[in-house]
């Protein structure tokens, strides 16, 4: 039995999809925008949505629950990327980043150590604001998770 590729979104605070609809239209690859709130969709039959409750994790939670081997998840959320990576899945930021399990050790551990520094009152900015060259690059990195996706299968 072949599993069908998808591409879930961890979609209420992400920038690109709509690129993420137009890359899906063109390869014929179902999406599911995930959020805890409902978020406009294109009427299309690639385009499905999933509002969860609004408890605290309830979109990575069941993001992670649908993740396999087949599937892309966009989501800038390093615990739920590591999650999914552990499910199998391959996993990009909106600005392109992919995140891998050689990678993922070092991410959640300077996302603790900026945890530590804003509990401890240290002003330590913010995400970088998001740029024409991140979409740029974010439509590289989908193209590249779509054809690896489909190549193992």
């Amino acid at each position: 039995m072949t599993i069908q590729p998808q591409i879930l979104v961890d979609a209420d605070a992400c920038p690109v999809k709509d690129e993420i609809y137009r890359v899906a239209y063109r390869v014929d690859v179902p999406v599911i925008v995930v959020s805890n709130m409902h978020l406009r969709i294109p009427v299309h039959p690639l385009i499905s949505r999933v509002v969860v409750d609004s408890g605290f994790d309830a979109a990575d939670d069941w993001i992670a629950e649908h993740a396999h081997a087949a599937t892309i998840v966009v989501t800038a959320d390093i615990l739920l990327a590591d999650r999914c990576l552990k499910a199998g899945a391959v996993v990009i930021g909106p600005t392109g980043k992919a995140f891998t399990s050689s990678s993922i050790g070092s991410a959640i551990a300077v996302r603790a150590i900026m945890a530590d520094l804003r509990a401890g009152g240290e002003q330590t900015g913010g995400p970088a604001p998001f740029r024409k060259e991140d979409r740029s690059r974010f439509l590289s990195a989908l193209d590249l998770a779509i054809s690896r996706v489909l190549r193992a299968r």
